[in-house]
């Protein structure tokens, strides 16, 4: 054998001192690093070897190539095999260290809920559209036409004062109340369709604020416009209603009212869920509370909105979603649905 081949065979051991450094417990991944540039590099012992070839006969060459290209492919199995070791073990000291104890209790997320105005209006709503109505939408700044002569106000009526209503020019204001939506709804219909439809909405009056009122306030109004209906069908759905909203075992009472676009008109009261009709001071000591207005609808805003008061009769009703919430919630103070107060509103969470 050449001396070529002698200095080949004295790096035989180079195997086993590789494996001796690689097995060092300290060996991080740039040590690593190092250790490929001592044996890989341009002045690595493998590189001096390639550096013989110029020195050996056309013979030996091959041979001489075989081994090295043999013993480059080890060291680099070698150094690679570690570095995977390495970073698998880098990768699960990782995942130890921040490893999350997930039988500690969270952190309280603090999020939003339905207002109490939205959940009373979301309630009466899935009752009603269960029922087969529709709801409908109008304009909060309306015009004198929609707001009082289709609804049989006419122009000395009280409720067209300037102290009740919040006017933007002479033939439009705020609107008073939702029921312009039903004057709406029944000239779309053309007078020859059956309605029966709710419209909540805000409304705007001219009044002085304090506990039990507000300048502004919601409302629902309801209305059925059909050739077969009467003041049972009134009475029968404003019960379902107010077991709807206060419980099964209420019931309801009806006083004679009056109001110009409903005749005859009704003022609604329900069964104190506090006392059940014993007296006390929810209800005053009568049992009842007064919770909305009623009536089987004119025949005069039959007429104006364009149906045959000969062959359509309806019935129409309008309650105050703050009167209800505040009943069913216990609110005492109407200001406080508006004063966006965490401490009442997160009461109210679904």
């Amino acid at each position: 054998m050449s001396d070529k081949f002698k200095a080949l065979e004295a790096y035989e051991d180079l195997k086993q001192k590789l494996e001796a450094k690689l097995s060092n417990t300290s060996l991080t991944l740039q040590s690593l690093q190092e250790l490929r540039q001592e044996y890989l590099g341009k002045k690595g012992p493998i590189q001096e070897l390639m550096g013989e070839m110029k020195n050996l006969s056309p013979e030996e060459k091959p041979s001489f190539g075989q081994k090295i290209n043999a013993l480059k492919t080890l060291v680099s199995d070698l150094i690679e095999s570690k570095k995977k070791e390495l970073e698998e073990r880098q990768v699960q000291e990782k995942l130890e260290k921040e490893r999350i104890d997930i039988t500690l209790p969270g952190k309280e997320v603090n999020t939003g809920s339905i207002h109490v105005l939205s959940k009373v209006i979301e309630e009466v709503e899935d009752l009603f559209i269960g029922m087969g109505y529709e709801v409908k939408d109008g304009p909060e700044v309306e015009y004198d036409e929609y707001n009082f002569r289709l609804l049989n106000i006419p122009k000395d009526h009280p409720a067209r004062a300037m102290q009740d209503t919040f006017y933007v020019d002479v033939e439009r204001l705020l609107r008073t109340q939702t029921s312009a939506a039903q004057a709406h709804t029944m000239l779309e219909y053309g007078g020859n369709k059956d309605v029966r439809i709710i419209c909540p909405g805000k409304a705007y009056r001219r009044d002085e604020d304090d506990a039990t009122h507000s300048h502004q306030f919601t409302q629902i109004e309801g209305l059925v416009v059909t050739k077969d209906v009467t003041m049972s069908d009134l009475k029968g759905t404003l019960l379902k209603m107010a077991q709807s909203l206060f419980g099964e075992d209420r019931e309801i009472r009806l006083r004679p009212s009056y109001f110009p676009f409903t005749e005859p008109s009704i003022e609604v009261d329900v069964s104190c869920f506090k006392c059940h009709g014993k007296g006390c001071s929810m209800c005053k000591d009568t049992g009842w509370i007064e919770i909305l207005g009623a009536g089987m609808v004119n025949n005069n805003v039959l007429s104006m909105c364009g149906y045959d008061p000969k062959k359509y009769q309806g019935f129409a009703f309008g309650v105050g979603v703050e009167r209800i919430a505040m009943l069913k919630y216990g609110i005492d103070d109407i200001r406080s649905l508006y004063a966006n107060d965490l401490r009442l509103l997160k009461q109210f969470k679904a």
